[in-house]
């Protein structure tokens, strides 16, 4: 059966895009740049990257990527590829891409024509088979075991922001029909700051094989994701999943705006885990952690969390996984 693949399976390759919303990050945009090349060069020394740009930033992306990076051109309004590419389910014989309606997180970033059509235009620029879905999902929103589980946050998706005229059983029965679930598990929370995406299960929880979730923990008693995050943990557990909890959440400010930089938006690789740090006194013991659950990979902490945060995600949220076949 046609089933989306574990990102903790093997990659044919990652696609990201260049940053394209100059007011995301104002005066921070030359970093943004860097950070983005640096995931990408990084990732490109476990399986081979694509860097998707606009036509005026090929240049500037090319020569900040490097050699190892393919870029090519296609119309985008933003960077976030986890969330407006395609979403693939594969037998392992083939994949098809999957093109959810993309609403720019509720309409809260205008313009956004480019993003919604880009998943198409992808499928479309490598000769892939395309099938559009009329029911607005981000990637980021969601993630599988490979087995016929899938993780979601309640907070995300049953958004009236998103679907107002589906049902929560409507909801789930499209993305197990449509993915090729067994089950949804529903996570009540996201992050408490999360206001970005509403909750994206990627900042909180992440599969390190069938029967393993890593989620984001909080150790801070007067933070309001203490409470939140133990909440998940239970309804996690109570699914039958093993449990690895990253203790600490990371917050900084970055020009005067608190944000939260969680280790658990990390993005598995061929032979890698890419973890976003921001200097937090947790790093080193965290990236340790992920090692020991993470047995046969590569652990790579790469200190791109404070600018990727300040402009809405993470390393996880940039990047986009193309299943091997």
């Amino acid at each position: 059966m046609m089933r989306m693949p574990a990102e903790f399976a093997r990659h044919e390759r990652t696609v990201m895009c260049w940053p394209a919303r100059h007011e995301l990050y104002g005066q921070r945009l030359g970093d943004a740049y860097l950070a983005h090349a640096s995931v990408a060069r990084t990732i490109s020394g476990f399986e081979p990257v694509t860097m998707i740009a606009n036509h005026q930033d090929i240049e500037r992306a090319a020569a900040q990527c490097g050699s190892t990076v393919e870029v090519v051109a296609l119309p985008i309004d933003d960077s976030w590829f986890r969330d407006t590419g395609p979403i693939y389910v594969s037998d392992g014989l083939q994949r098809v891409g999957t093109s959810w309606k993309f609403n720019s997180w509720g309409g809260k970033y205008l313009p956004y024509d480019n993003d919604a059509k880009v998943a198409a235009a992808w499928l479309h620029l490598r000769g892939e088979t395309n099938r559009s879905i009329d029911m607005v999902l981000e990637g980021g929103s969601i993630t599988t075991n490979g087995e016929g589980t899938l993780l979601t946050t309640e907070q995300c998706l049953l958004n009236k922001n998103r679907n107002p005229h589906l049902s929560r059983e409507q909801i789930e029965a499209r993305l197990r029909s449509e993915l090729g679930q067994e089950r949804v598990v529903w996570l009540p929370h996201g992050l408490h700051l999360d206001d970005g995406t509403d909750g994206h299960v990627d900042n909180v929880a992440a599969f390190a094989d069938e029967q393993t979730v890593v989620l984001q923990g909080c150790d801070d008693t007067a933070e309001p994701d203490h409470q939140r995050m133990a909440v998940n943990r239970r309804v996690v557990e109570d699914a039958g999943f093993i449990v690895r909890e990253v203790p600490v959440l990371p917050f900084t400010d970055v020009d005067g705006r608190r944000v939260v930089v969680p280790y658990v938006n990390f993005y598995v690789v061929n032979g890698g885990v890419i973890v976003p740090v921001c200097g937090h006194p947790a790093d080193d013991d965290v990236l340790a952690l992920l090692g020991e659950w993470f047995p046969s990979r590569e652990v790579v902490g790469l200190d791109v969390g404070e600018i990727l945060a300040y402009g809405g995600g993470g390393i996880h949220c940039i990047t986009q996984q193309i299943p091997a076949l």
